[in-house]
């Protein structure tokens, strides 16, 4: 995979502009006066499925269309990234099948991604029992795989929100995105890297679930149990 730049940042701002709105920065008066800084926050809650990973969906699925691709897209996901990529298939009128854990998959986001016109499965206990059947049947059945993060398109899609942070806050400082499957702090990165390369860019991950952390920290890939 060669890592999208920049460039790639910028034009998938132009593609997604006529499918998904801009959303406010706004500064958060309590949490300011918490941390004893200007404090902001980003509201993608607002995007059209309640977080920001459906600016990626649209970019990947919405390219994939345009260059005249019909094929079948694949993913496996236990809500947020499904319903981007579901959301994104039922604009461009491209089939999604999306792989769940079936077991302690949230009710509610299982209803969104079929709502969204998606086919999901269940199957496995986790997200990467359910994730390895999805590249099985990928390979067997000739499916076009998508990945939850590491996708040029995804990223750049993602990366589009930092375009808006630096639009509307140009003297940001630090910018504090999520760490689950990296796409959001890698958009971040390469945004900040050519407007600013001094804006800190710091990847948080819940201490329930800190695989990425302890990847991060031990350098290797070794599951990490949740607790």
């Amino acid at each position: 995979m060669q890592a999208p730049g920049y460039t790639d940042i910028v034009a998938a701002r132009e593609f997604i502009a006529p499918y998904l709105p801009k959303t406010p920065l706004v500064r958060s008066h309590k949490l300011s006066e918490a941390l004893g800084c200007d404090y902001y926050v980003k509201l993608e809650n607002l995007q059209p499925t309640g977080a920001f990973k459906v600016r990626g969906g649209v970019n990947l699925v919405g390219h994939a269309a345009n260059e005249g691709r019909s094929e079948t897209l694949v993913t496996a996901s236990t809500g947020n990234h499904g319903q981007s990529i579901g959301y994104a298939g039922r604009l461009f009128n491209t089939r999604v099948i999306i792989y769940a854990p079936a077991e302690n998959t949230n009710p509610a986001k299982l209803h969104a991604m079929r709502e969204l016109g998606a086919e999901v499965r269940l199957h496995g206990r986790d997200f990467d029992e359910a994730r390895l059947e999805t590249e099985r049947v990928a390979q067997a059945d000739g499916l076009r795989y998508v990945h939850s993060a590491n996708e040029p398109h995804l990223i750049a899609g993602v990366g589009t929100l930092s375009l808006e942070i630096f639009e509307d806050l140009p003297d940001v400082e630090v910018i504090i995105a999520p760490a689950g499957g990296g796409s959001c702090a890698s958009g971040n990165c390469s945004v900040a890297h050519e407007k600013n390369p001094n804006v800190k860019v710091i990847a948080v991950q819940s201490e329930a679930a800190p695989v990425m952390w302890h990847a991060w920290r031990n350098r290797n890939l070794d599951p990490y149990p949740t607790m």
